[in-house]
């Protein structure tokens, strides 16, 4: 169907409002602000700048017949410069998580203007992509080890507000028991490496980033504070209103890079990596099957909530005093276009909590997984796919058989507590009785389970160790 005469009733009537009409000759602008290296942004900005997507679905049709495009793409590091750029009209579209969003509308509004969050991108629903992160000397092993101790995290961004929430949860004064300061990610990095901070609290991909550089290791992962946590895309309502139809091409063209992100997730790691420099392995932790986070465009209620909680939080932090109306703020009328015109079912898509499911066969075995509480895989250096295993000590006993030339990009092991999505050499194991090896993301939880099972906890080099020495004994 096409956009001229598949447009949604409230579409239509949004475009009535418009008034005059778009002038045959019209170059219609499409301005759209990215933030390549928050990686959850992918399929609403670096992929469908890369692959030249969305010239494929803007209309040329009707009013649109002889209208040209002037497309404009402009990254950002953070979601506050762009929301400024967004509110001096230059910008139509913005990719940014819930906190900053918000902010985007208060500022819209205070401004007299108007912007609507359009579409989730990638998320948790248990929040899962904001973490907290200690130098890799520290004694501390969780939240509990922090009290009187110096947390650095953005300002007013998506991971203060899990850092305030899990302060909140240890029944700690955030004004007392904990020194908090502002960072960003880049001037974290380097104080988690010299010892300065005693702990840093970000978003996408940071907490997984620099463990995965080797410079700080995780000790808290959103998901622990079970809040829901996304990053999506907002669009000028004024611009929305005057072109519709362009709003759900933009869509589309996310929908398209969700669908090709789900068939290849190595592929297009391999090109976030080349594009922002952040490590493909990073990217496939969210990205690939079950990942970190869900990549969903539908407006599950708890991102609703997500929203009206920023809103809430951010006017406790004093960041504005705009009363923002989330009910009004989120508008799902284009995502339920995009979704039609695509030929989706968005209804269906709504009531789908699941990740993207993992359809392989053990590299070992060649069986069917069935079982992916703790699955494993390995990334080699010079191959395109990953490899898959049923658990742990089958993936890290492959390693052991590798000839030395062959490098690995990546081991993904599960916890067995939560089923989040680890780097093998970020997590605790317990080796029981018989051999078995089960991954954790806290030590706390693994000594916990190793108690119960009459196991061991040992670190990722003991659980290599012991995989091989059960590969040779048989």
């Amino acid at each position: 169907m096409s956009i001229r005469y598949g447009i949604s009733r409230l579409l239509a009537t949004a475009l009535l409002l418009a008034g005059a009409g778009i002038a045959n000759a019209e170059t219609i602008r499409v301005a759209i602000g990215t933030q390549d290296t928050t990686i959850n942004c992918a399929t609403g900005g670096l992929l469908i700048r890369e692959l030249h997507l969305l010239g494929k679905y803007l209309p040329h049709t009707g009013k649109y017949k002889d209208a040209t495009y002037d497309i404009q793409w402009k990254d950002f590091t953070s979601g506050a410069p762009l929301t400024n750029e967004m509110v001096a009209g230059k910008l139509d579209f913005g990719a940014m998580a819930d906190f900053p969003g918000s902010l985007n509308g208060a500022a819209f509004q205070k401004a007299g203007k108007k912007s609507v969050f359009i579409t989730v991108l990638e998320g948790s629903i248990q929040g899962s992509g904001n973490g907290i992160v200690v130098p890799l000397d520290s004694p501390v092993h969780s939240i509990a080890d922090l009290k009187g101790k110096t947390i650095s995290v953005p300002f007013a961004s998506t991971s203060h507000g899990m850092l305030l929430r899990a302060i909140k949860a240890q029944g700690w004064n955030p004004d007392t028991d904990v020194n908090i300061i502002t960072q960003a990610p880049e001037v974290a990095g380097s104080a988690l490496k010299a010892g300065k901070i005693d702990a840093h609290a970000d978003f996408v991909p940071f907490a997984d980033l620099f463990p995965y550089r080797g410079i700080a290791r995780k000790i808290y992962d959103g998901a622990q504070s079970n809040a829901p946590t996304f990053h999506g895309a907002l669009v000028d309502a004024a611009y929305a209103q005057q072109y519709p139809e362009v709003v759900v091409a933009y869509l589309r063209a996310a929908l398209e890079a969700n669908r090709l992100l789900a068939q290849d997730p190595e592929k297009y790691s391999l090109l976030i990596q080349k594009v922002t420099g952040i490590e493909a392995p990073v990217d496939y932790l969210y990205h690939g099957p079950l990942g970190v986070q869900t990549r969903d465009l539908t407006w599950k209620p708890e991102y609703r909530q997500a929203v009206a909680t920023a809103i809430d939080t951010l006017k406790l932090l004093k960041k504005t005093d705009v009363n923002l109306d989330a009910k009004t703020f989120v508008d799902d009328r284009y995502i339920r276009e995009a979704f039609k015109e695509s030929g989706l079912d968005y209804d269906a898509a709504l009531k789908n909590y699941a990740k993207q499911p993992l359809v392989a066969n053990d590299a070992q075995t060649g069986k069917p997984i069935s079982d992916f509480n703790d699955v494993a895989q390995v990334w080699l250096d010079n191959e395109a796919k990953v490899h898959n295993y049923a658990t742990p000590a089958e993936a890290f006993a492959s390693l052991d058989k590798l000839p030395s030339s062959d490098a690995v990009r990546a081991v993904y092991v599960h916890d067995h507590a939560s089923g989040l999505k680890l780097f093998a050499n970020q997590a605790w194991y317990v080796r029981d009785a018989h051999g078995a090896i089960t991954a954790f993301l806290l030590k706390t939880v693994a000594d916990q389970y190793a108690q119960r099972v009459s196991g061991s906890v040992v670190n990722y080099a003991a659980a290599k160790t012991s995989a091989a020495q059960a590969l040779a004994a048989r």
